[in-house]
């Protein structure tokens, strides 16, 4: 282990307290430690270029492995992704996210783990746990209360220190305590104070009281002001060269004992990380690990999938010869498999779609799959690749030119997006925040157009953008003059539309060119949308009248759920809803599978026989689905959100911060279905609700022990199924009244079971002693409350079958009340 009696000058130590490069780290002088390679990754591996060239395994969002509530899947998952991670040379993620859906208006809603501190604090362990068994960093994500997007670089949160420590702090503490290597600050200010510089947080908490040893390092570019994020304890600057730590804190260091230990501490971190990981496992290259890391993929996939409703049995499908089956919505042949943040994973080349992947598997029992879209996808701008394009070359794909005026073309490359990133350095062009002169990027390509009529095209980018079609210019866009920061712009990616009339077979040559100035980060994006057939809804209900079932699949595009952008509705597009109620008229025994990660409302969907929600399932969404229609597998899912009745009925709808730039936490602790609870509000499906082909019954539940350090809850488990079925016991607890006139109802702990047919399990829950703890902000400690407890057991938030009422007494005895 290093150790800071290695003689490192002051200004070694300074420099190593910023990153090295965009992805990077420095190596620690006079040592064998060398850089680490770091990579954003929630969901896969993005490499270093956050472009389609840097191909990876794509795992369920976080909400979708939320859902599975199975703590050793989302290890093998987690595993999974750190194997990515050595076969890509990556040495630790920027994963997993943390932070709480306070709202179903959050634009990230996507990558969190759902609404309850000690669920997200359970599944992220276990996560963290498969990836670091990999010899793969983790670093925890984002520390802390990033839970919404609008203005996230300024906003400030405004929480007492109680609902701090116990909601939006838990599932980090948790993290330390089983061992995270790393932790990542949020943009935004909490109670006035920017997360990186949050003393308390980050020294008082976590370094000191927790006693934890590993590396905080600050989200990219989230560092405002260098000498103070240093001695509120962050380690680390990112990305690098040095913004506001690193040399440049060299002029703020004084000669005191104090910045001495901060800077020894620092160092003494990043070697710790560094050598953590430095001994990565082996890679097993073999197509039968490969395959078993797809097969891992698709269990989570459908272990996700949360069935809703399932009248008259519809599901699974009795496929038999003849059978007609209609599949409709875009969804479909385009499926959402991941959220639009720049933790985007390019996906593999091989994917299965839905639509395919249902045709496959019914096939095998003589059934017919009819196909009809139904509705336009709802991008945001549609990607130009979904057209056949190609480089002058021939080959399929864009040029892209790189110049600088007077020096031409400076580098060339072939590229097949829609959009083209670049962080700090630009191909040719070099050091982009040094850039002393304007520099010219051309992205051209040909296509000939599929069908006549008019074609929209989006253009837009970060500096001047120009558009020509067959050599005139038909639009522009000026990416500098709209407001916001630079990582903002490029997620929003704001444009400008044109419309043009082409003929069939019509040769069309497509030239984008922006002029662009010195900046961190630069961006260009581009799509069309080609004439849209109008009768897309009769088509799709003619396919449905004609079949004996219908499955609508429908829901979000890739760039739905985006960064830097909350949700304004939780409402379904009205053609969306329009479809649903048009094709379930036609055809009764109709399933609604519904792509999307967050809580929609419900009211268009009640006309549904069988009702789905997929979420952003990763790259196994077909396979999986088709397993789970046939009953191939279970739809293994449970809700990690409440889906309310209607939108007024959630604690939080707005995430805007007043105009002052506070957001505040008005609901303390009454997060997500404790809210619902705590009002005795009906839900349209509770928290930790979802459906099985299994009938699985809780037949008892008991309380062993009398102590609070050795309570275990004993429940016995009976499918009273001719299949094997999974079930999720959920404990609840309430507490004594303290200082809020009622306590919040509150998970206690959980446990995905797989049962076999006609078998009994039995279960054991041990109960953690924290749970009768409260934070005391004037003690600064956690501090056990005595009284009277009801401990409560079932399938769902509102679904209780047993109660156990107790009393805790000072020293720690429980006594058993009564149980019912």
């Amino acid at each position: 282990m290093f150790s800071s009696s290695i003689p490192l000058n002051t200004e070694e130590k300074a420099r190593l307290t910023a990153g090295g490069g965009m992805w990077s780290t420095h190596p620690v002088p006079h040592t064998a430690l060398g850089s680490v390679m770091l990579s954003d990754g929630p969901m896969g591996i993005t490499g270093g270029r956050v472009d389609e060239r840097d191909v990876a395994l794509l795992s369920p969002c976080g909400l979708a492995l939320g859902a599975s509530w199975d703590r050793h899947l989302a290890t093998r998952v987690g595993r999974v992704i750190g194997e990515e991670a050595l076969r890509t040379g990556i040495q630790a993620l920027l994963a997993p996210n943390l932070n709480l859906m306070r709202s179903p208006m959050a634009g990230r809603a996507f990558e969190l783990y759902g609404e309850d501190p000690r669920h997200i604090a359970a599944m992220g362990a276990a996560w963290i746990e498969g990836v670091q068994s990999q010899g793969v960093g983790c670093v925890a994500k984002h520390l802390v209360c990033n839970d919404s997007e609008t203005d996230r670089r300024t906003m400030n949160v405004v929480v007492d220190e109680a609902t701090l420590r116990e909601v939006y702090f838990w599932p980090f503490e948790v993290a330390a305590s089983r061992g995270v290597w790393g932790m990542l600050t949020a943009y935004n200010r909490v109670n006035g104070v920017y997360c990186a510089e949050q003393q308390q947080v980050v020294s008082q908490w976590l370094k000191q009281g927790l006693a934890w040893d590993g590396l905080v390092m600050s989200d990219w570019f989230g560092t405002q002001n260098g000498p103070a994020s240093f001695r509120a304890g962050l380690d680390l600057e990112m990305p690098g060269p040095a913004r506001h730590m690193g040399e440049k804190l060299l002029p703020a260091l004084t000669a005191s004992e104090a910045d001495e230990r901060r800077l020894d501490d620092a160092v003494d971190r990043l070697a710790r990380f560094a050598q953590r990981c430095a001994s990565p496992r082996a890679w097993d290259a073999s197509p039968q690990a490969q395959r078993q890391r797809r097969e891992v993929l698709e269990a989570a996939a459908a272990a996700g999938f949360v069935l809703l409703r399932n009248r008259e049995q519809l599901l699974p499908l009795a496929p038999a010869h003849g059978r007609r089956v209609a599949v409709i919505g875009p969804n479909a042949a385009q499926p959402c498999f991941q959220g639009g943040t720049f933790a985007r994973v390019a996906l593999m080349p091989d994917l299965v779609s839905p639509l395919d992947a249902l045709r496959q598997r019914l096939a095998r029992e003589g059934a017919t799959v009819t196909y009809a879209q139904g509705v336009e996808s709802d991008y945001r701008i549609p990607p130009l690749t979904a057209l056949p394009l190609f480089a002058a070359s021939g080959e399929p794909g864009l040029d892209v030119t790189y110049a600088l005026p007077g020096r031409g073309a400076l580098h060339h490359e072939r590229r097949h997006a829609s959009s083209l990133i670049w962080f700090r350095e630009m191909p040719g062009v070099g050091d982009m925040p040094g850039l002393q002169e304007q520099a010219v990027v051309t992205v051209t390509t040909r296509f000939s157009a599929p069908e006549t009529g008019v074609y929209r095209f989006w253009l837009g980018g970060t500096g001047e953008v120009s558009l020509r079609i067959n050599g005139q210019c038909v639009g522009k866009f000026n990416g500098e003059a709209v407001d916001g920061d630079i990582m903002g712009k490029l997620m929003q990616a704001p444009a400008a539309t044109v419309e043009i009339t082409l003929a069939q077979g019509e040769a069309v040559a497509f030239e984008l060119t922006m002029q662009l100035c010195a900046s961190i980060a630069h961006g260009i994006w581009f799509g069309c949308r080609p004439p849209q057939p109008h009768d897309l809804l009769a088509q799709a209900v003619a396919c449905a009248r004609e079949a004996d079932e219908a499955i609508i699949i429908i829901g979000e595009t890739a760039d739905a759920g985006l960064e830097s952008i909350d949700r304004d509705t939780t409402a379904l597009p009205q053609r969306q809803a329009a479809l649903i109620r048009a094709v379930c008229a036609a055809n009764p025994r109709t399933l609604v599978v519904l792509n999307v990660a967050h809580p929609v409302d419900t009211l268009e969907l009640d006309d549904a026989a069988a009702l789905m929600i997929a979420w952003y399932p990763g790259q196994e969404f077909g396979p999986a689905l088709a397993a789970v229609v046939t009953g191939d597998k279970e739809p293994g899912g449970r809700l990690p959100v409440t889906f309310a009745q209607k939108v007024s009925d959630y604690p939080v709808q707005s995430l805007k911060p007043d105009h002052e730039g506070n957001l505040y936490y008005h609901e303390r602790q009454f997060v997500g279905y404790r809210a619902f609870a705590a009002r005795n509000l009906p839900v349209a499906w509770a928290f930790g609700y979802g459906l099985g082909y299994a009938e699985i019954a809780l037949c008892s539940a008991q309380l062993l022990g009398g102590d609070l350090h050795a309570l275990t809850l004993e429940v016995v488990l009976e499918n009273r199924s001719m299949r094997a079925g999974k079930a999720v016991v959920q404990v609840y607890l309430r507490a004594p009244a303290g200082d809020e006139a009622q306590e919040p109802l509150r998970l206690a702990d959980f446990a995905a079971s797989e049962t076999g047919a006609q078998e009994r399990q039995v279960i054991r829950l041990p109960l953690a002693a924290s749970l009768f703890q409260r934070w005391s902000a004037k003690q600064q400690a956690w501090v056990t409350v005595a009284g009277s407890y009801q401990l409560m057991t079932g399938f769902a938030s509102n679904a209780i079958e047993a109660v156990h009422e107790i009393y805790l007494d000072e020293h720690g005895g429980i006594t058993l009340l009564s149980s019912r």
